[in-house]
């Protein structure tokens, strides 16, 4: 079989040299070159890379300041800016209670830019534009190596129009950081395969290590690949390959496990509770419900916390076609797929290093295992995470598509040149089924159906007339066509979710398409009793640094089933739920708070970070994010209180659920209950109202 594809930059000098005097290797030459590329690039190559890398910049921060976050680890980071203990063991409080359910890596990120430049909206929001549009440049320049220009100014552009990948990084969720990190491994693990040193690729395990600190498991997704491409593709002795892959091991170990080995052998009441975890340790939360309970869910050993699989809709190999995941990531899936299967066979006579084989592997690779992970994952499952699945499919749609251009122009390998049309007519079709599935959602939409329809026909006539016919030229322009046939439907998507609040707990693109509260607007996860279909207002912290009093970012959330005002706040599930936290609750406990170090002991995170952000006040989340950790007992309720620690806490009228109905009945009996008239002005506010409110003092604790 005929290997097709000449070296990187053979065709683009064939084309078009540099005009102009010789690099004299100062500083300005250097300069120069930033903007203009290397020498031997095409002319238009390096705007098309600065012009793509503003686009994604765009597209991630555009009105950045009403951009709402997660309020979870948005509450996280600003009580990380309070405590460095807080924010070494990502708690979600400044009095280290419990943390978040994740390892600290993106909190830190985040955390460093508000010590920096103060606790708000951008401060917070400038790490993640600044990882997405990396990501971007990242792929550019590993595909560019082995595969052109054209594919790599391809793939950057499909990544950065990749619409989940859009709304993702326009949030406070860590998905951005853990992207940025895995590619960071895998341009080192490339450039280890091609050179066969061995710190290129101990750099690659120090960054998937990192990523696993900002993730956990989800960041092993693509060692598989890695792997194999290594052990496959280096030219090297098998010795050698097998002695630095065990060496990489071992700092993929180190990377990995240092944070969470510190921290377990911390005793627990030195620490925060893990929030998450079955018995308070990190390593469970590993193996739990950030591991085996995300795939294997109810079957997990907290599978109750990791059954959440209506997110992206139920699990199997359509899940990323449904109506749900089909327009956040499926656009290029065809095509991807048609593309590496073609790739590899194309290049199936090519040396065993072969460096485009290699990335081809690892890219497909990457691509497949996500695909796969993602798709039959039975526990916790939201949209969002298949951010991680976008950079494989725009290596292929770039790096493949070349193959496959040239194999059809050239007319080489003959029964594999018609692969191209046949792929693009595939994906074509499958953009027009998701812009029906949104038809009637806005013009934008309708247009983008018309385009992809009449660019699509156009290309693949255009290729077949081209090749018949040998006008190359026609074909070239054929190809641009389908360049705009299978972008305008993310294109569409992408700029909605850059012009449009989104959901800062499960952030989508496009229209609502499907139920399982994985559309746009579908709460997914939200505080319980907030109506399903509608979206947490100002939850994000302004722009501003909060006053020097302490007082945070107004972050409350409106829209609860009861149709209360702005500015109330459900105490979901468990201990709480059902509870109205308002504003001038907030207030009468930040004026009888008489030196607690917590303001107020609620049931879960959501609603604890909420009036976090709010008050500026440390709040004990007592359940964690599910409502179902056992963070606190009785017998640490009644050291706290004992101690002068906390003083209120939220009960709700059934009396609580599950591990909380003892203190639930203990602080009934022993509490003074706090009238709703103590604190609020309404007139219509009657004195013998409960407001599930109960002060605890010293001498309660006999």
């Amino acid at each position: 079989m005929t290997t097709l594809a000449p070296p990187p930059g053979q065709e683009a000098t064939r084309r078009s040299h540099r005009a102009g005097p010789p690099a004299d290797g100062g500083l300005n030459s250097r300069a120069r070159r930033l903007f203009t590329g290397p020498e031997d690039d095409p002319r238009w190559a390096r705007p098309a890379l600065w012009a793509i890398l503003l686009l994604a910049t765009a597209l991630y921060a555009w009105n950045l300041t009403s951009i709402t976050g997660n309020t979870f680890y948005d509450a996280a980071v600003y009580s990380g800016t309070k405590s460095w203990k807080a924010f070494f063991f990502g708690a979600l409080d400044s009095g280290s209670f419990i943390t978040v359910d994740k390892p600290p890596f993106a909190l830190w990120v985040m955390g460093l830019s508000a010590r920096v430049f103060g606790y708000g909206t951008w401060q917070l929001m400038l790490p993640m534009v600044a990882a997405g549009t990396g990501s971007v440049a990242l792929l550019y320049r590993s595909v560019k190596r082995d595969f052109g220009a054209v594919a790599g100014t391809i793939s950057a552009l499909v990544l950065t129009l990749t619409p989940i990948t859009v709304a993702i990084t326009r949030d406070t969720n860590p998905d951005p950081i853990l992207v940025l990190l895995m590619m960071l491994g895998a341009v080192a693990l490339l450039k280890a395969v091609r050179n066969g040193r061995l710190m290129p690729l101990v750099w690659s395990a120090v960054a998937i290590g990192f990523a696993f600190n900002t993730k956990m498991m989800q960041a092993y997704v693509v060692l598989p690949a890695f792997f194999l491409v290594y052990l496959w593709a280096t030219n090297i002795s098998l010795g050698k390959r097998i002695r630095n892959l065990a060496v990489a091991t071992v700092a993929l170990i180190v990377s990995s496990a240092w944070w969470m080995v510190i921290v377990d052998l911390i005793p627990a009441s030195s620490r925060p509770y893990i929030g998450g975890s079955t018995d308070n340790t990190v390593w469970d939360l590993v193996i739990g419900y950030n591991g085996f309970g995300r795939i294997f869910g109810a079957s997990s050993s907290v599978g109750s916390q990791g059954n959440g699989a209506s997110f992206g809709g139920s699990s199997g190999l359509y899940r990323m076609f449904n109506e749900i995941m089909g327009g956040q990531i499926s656009w290029l899936i065809p095509f991807a797929a048609i593309a590496l299967i073609a790739g590899l066979v194309l290049r199936g006579r090519a040396p065993r290093t072969d460096a485009k084989r290699a990335a081809l592997m690892l890219w497909g690779g990457w691509f497949v295992l996500h695909f796969l992970t993602f798709s039959l994952a039975e526990g916790t499952f939201h949209p969002y995470y298949v951010t991680a699945m976008a950079p494989g499919i725009a290596a292929l749609a770039g790096a493949g598509g070349v193959l496959l251009y040239r194999a059809f122009r050239e007319g080489a390998a003959a029964k594999w040149a018609w692969v191209l049309p046949v792929a693009i007519a595939a994906s074509s079709v499958w953009a027009v089924v998701l812009l029906q599935r949104v038809s009637g959602s806005g013009t934008v939409y309708t247009v983008a159906e018309i385009v992809v329809a009449v660019a699509g026909a156009a290309s693949v006539l255009g290729l077949l007339v081209g090749r018949f016919t040998r006008r190359h030229r026609l074909m070239g322009f054929a190809a641009l066509a389908a360049i705009v046939a299978l972008l305008a439907g993310p294109a569409a998507y992408s700029v909605s979710a850059a012009t449009s609040s989104t959901n800062g707990t499960n952030p989508t693109a496009g229209p609502s398409t499907g139920g399982g509260m994985g559309g746009g607007g579908g709460m997914g996860g939200a505080p319980s009793g907030t109506k399903s279909g509608t979206k947490p207002s100002g939850s994000a912290p302004s722009g501003t640094r909060p006053s020097g009093s302490g007082s945070a970012p107004s972050s409350s959330t409106s829209g609860s089933e009861s149709g209360s005002d702005s500015g109330t706040q459900q105490a979901g599930g468990g201990m709480g739920g059902g509870t109205q936290v308002s504003s001038e609750m907030i207030a009468y406990l930040k004026k009888h708070q008489d030196g607690a170090t917590w303001l107020l002991a609620v049931s879960t995170d959501q609603t604890a970070s909420s009036i976090i952000l709010e008050s500026g006040q440390p709040v004990i989340s007592m359940g964690g994010w599910s409502g179902s950790d056992n963070a606190m007992t009785l017998a640490k309720l009644k050291s706290l209180v004992k101690s002068g620690k906390l003083h209120y806490i939220i009960v709700s009228s059934d009396g609580g659920q599950g591990t909380n109905s003892a203190i639930a009945t203990w602080v009934k009996a022993h509490g003074t209950a706090v009238k709703s008239s103590a604190y609020s002005t309404s007139s219509s506010t009657s004195t013998s109202t409960s407001s599930g409110l109960y002060r605890l003092d010293t001498s309660d604790v006999g």
